[in-house]
Order: C-alpha cells, then structure tokens, then sequence
C-alpha cells in the first residue's frame, strides 16, 4: 500500500524535484496542470497529501483555501507553493500545513516531506480499515448481552455480522480484545447502519483516553507494516 499524493502544477522545474522526492519515499504522485480539473480530482478522490502551486497557477491560491471545505480531503495534508505573491503566514491562515518555497530544491523537498511523513500516515490511519474478526461484547438497553464477530476495524468505528437484529443509532456498551494483544478495550457507541442481513456498523462515541491510546497504536502498526519499506525506515528515522 502506497500513500498518494496529488500535485496542482503545471511547473516543469516543480515537477522534476517533486516527483524523485515523492518516489523515494514511496508516495503516488498524480498531477494536475490545471485548477478546474484538479478541484474535480479533490472533489472525487481521497489523497493522503495535496501539494499545490498558489501563485504560478490560475485559481491555486483558490484551491488551498477551499480544500478544507472539501469533503474527501478536508484533513489531507496541504503543501502550499509559493513564489513571491502569497506570503507564508497568508498560506498557513488557508490551511496549508507546510510551506515550500521556489525555486524548490532537492535537499528542501527531502526535509519537508520526510517531516511530514508522519503527519501523511496519521491522516491515513484516520480512515483506514483493518480487516479482523474478533470477538467483541455488546450491552444495549434494548435487548441481552450478546457476543458478536467483528469484520473490520478503524479509528472511529468497527463493522460486524450478527444474527441478531439491531436498531440503528441504539447506544451500546462494547468491550474487544485487539487480536495480538492484551488490549482489552471498553467504550460507548451507537449503531450507525444495519443492512437486515446480518451485517453492521458502530460508530465510536465516548472513547476513555486508554482505550483510545491502545486503539490508535494497534491501528498504526498495521498500517505502517502495509507500507513500502523505504517509508517505513524514513518513519522509524523519525
């Protein structure tokens, strides 16, 4: 599994120290030269981090100030280029992360992105799905104790099968024991969606810090060890 990464630039120069940089830590680039199709890339696809030429490209400014109104990339990671127009301060006020300056060099690319590495993989964890099956335990004030098998997990929730019937947004009590672990989590929830033919999910609500804690680094380890190598040894530079 690759992190993705989407470039707004039609800059050559730009384009020639981004794309090794990127490539040497094992993130997809995809460009875009123009505005209105990268609006439309942003408005249909999730990218791990959005890098975007503000004052060389018509509407670029634009784009980072609208990103965070977006609703696949509304917590991507932004990189703001810039070139004399647009000041560093005006960049991060439209919610741009980091800052690249031009002309951009090799050794500056390198230390902004190996920086932000870790920023890229937390915003992925954010909506990552570890498939497992697990036991986990359900209290409602609806019906019995039952004793479902989870299918995936992820930071704000998980999805099970069951025979039993469940109503949606009930609040449960859960209790799981992350597999490969002695994580024994217990938290709030309500039911989100149920699909009639046995199948689930659960949206996480009152999550104790422990719990949160435990969740997060089970979910980090997985993701990191679906990453290329050459990412996962920048990470444990880092």
């Amino acid at each position: 599994m690759n992190l993705e990464s989407l470039v707004i630039s039609c800059d050559a120069a730009l384009l020639g120290v981004l794309r090794p940089t990127l490539e040497k830590i094992d993130v997809k680039i995809e460009v875009c030269p123009e505005s209105r199709p990268g609006n439309e890339m942003l408005a249909k696809r999730k990218f791990d981090a959005v890098i975007i030429d503000c004052d060389d490209l018509q509407g670029g400014v634009t784009i980072l100030r609208d990103l965070r109104q977006t609703q696949s990339n509304a917590c991507s990671v932004a990189f703001a280029v810039l070139n004399g127009k647009t000041t560093t301060q005006e960049a991060f006020q439209m919610g741009a992360n980091f800052v690249l300056q031009k002309p951009l060099t090799p050794l500056h690319a390198a230390r902004c992105f190996n920086a932000a590495l870790n920023f890229m993989v937390r915003e992925r964890r954010r909506y990552f799905r570890q498939p497992v099956e697990m036991p986990v335990q359900i209290k409602s004030p609806q019906r019995p104790d039952l004793t479902v098998t989870s299918t995936n997990v992820s930071e704000g929730g998980l999805a099970i099968r069951t025979t039993a019937r469940l109503l949606k947004e009930v609040p449960v009590e859960l209790q799981f024991t992350l597999p490969q672990s002695n994580a024994s989590l217990e938290l709030r929830g309500r039911v989100a969606w149920a699909d009639g033919t046995g199948h689930a999910g659960i949206h996480f609500v009152d999550v104790p810090q422990s719990s949160q804690y435990q969740l997060d680094r089970w979910l980090t380890e997985r993701l990191e060890n679906e990453l290329p190598q050459s990412a996962r040894d920048h990470l444990a530079k880092q």
